[in-house]
């Protein structure tokens, strides 16, 4: 058994880490930037060492512990192909090594690593589902073609509406007129940000999607309410599919969970623990009974 447990949940938009001795108290806990696979391995290894460094230096361990400390971690895009095995063969200064979806270790946290399923709403959406030996994922495909319901997608939705509200295919909104603000109400530079934009940075702008459609905002309310009939989707085949019980996750969630049908909602059960404790659960921690 290690001496020390260090989960990573690696995302579209950071990178947590939580540091554990093995009687599972929180002893150094650190961040980095995003990690998705589609960023390169080389910035999934980078951010993975400086948050690991984080929490090392916050624990206070020495250079001579960190080989007795357990690793897992959750990664954005690891369905990718070849990117687990191009992991796989990088050099990682711990005991040991694990990498799993970043739908496997929300799903492991959220049911103290046993069956059941996660939605994660967060930069993008997909969900995780283990079943009765089975492990599989619905959705999650990357964006734009994926991730419906997401903090990318409310972001693109919103993009969209502020150009056509700029060139005078839609009348402006106040959300239209909120985001075109970013670019002083120019076309070109919105385009100029689109040529590198994301999907974080679209991501960005689902906060003021919320607000305006909590503000009642036409536009903003449509653009919501199209989210929501995804995440009910997403749901219903969640359960269509075996799964005994379904947790909602990621930074979004909160905020959508309130323009879900209440029969969608009555469905869902209250996540256990985070992505990071699921990556704990992954490293091999186990709770003392």
């Amino acid at each position: 058994m290690a001496r020390y447990y260090l989960g990573f949940d690696v995302g579209g938009s950071k990178t947590r880490a939580r540091l554990i001795d093995a009687g599972g108290t929180v002893i150094g806990t650190g961040e980095a930037g995003p990690g998705n696979t589609r960023m390169g391995i080389d910035r999934v290894k980078q951010v993975l060492l400086e948050a690991g460094r984080h929490s090392i230096t916050a624990a206070g361990i020495s250079d001579s512990e960190i080989g007795e400390i357990a690793m897992g971690a959750g990664i954005a895009g690891l369905s990718r192909e070849g990117a687990r095995n191009a992991l796989e063969n990088e050099d990682f200064p711990y005991a040991a090594t694990i990498f799993a979806t970043d739908g496997m270790i929300a799903n492991l946290g959220a049911h103290g690593g046993q069956d059941g399923a996660i939605l994660i709403i967060g930069t993008g959406s997909s969900a995780h589902v283990l079943h009765e030996g089975k492990s599989f994922t619905i959705g999650g495909y990357g964006f734009p073609i994926s991730d419906e319901g997401s903090g990318a997608a409310l972001g693109l939705s919103a993009m969209r509406h502020a150009l056509r509200a700029l060139d005078g295919r839609t009348k402006p909104t106040p959300l239209s007129s909120a985001i075109t603000a970013r670019f002083s109400h120019e076309t070109p530079r919105a385009i100029a940000w689109m040529d590198e934009a994301r999907p974080a940075d679209y991501a960005s702008f689902a906060p003021l999607v919320m607000d305006f459609a909590e503000a009642d905002d036409e536009i903003a309310r449509s653009i919501v309410e199209d989210a929501a009939r995804h995440i009910e989707r997403f749901i219903e085949t969640i359960f269509e599919r075996g799964a005994p019980r379904c947790a909602l996750a990621g930074g979004l969630a909160p905020r959508m969970e309130p323009w879900l049908k209440a029969r969608t909602v009555a469905r869902l059960v209250p996540a256990q623990g985070d992505p990071v404790d699921g990556a704990l659960y992954l490293a091999g921690y186990r709770p003392q009974r």
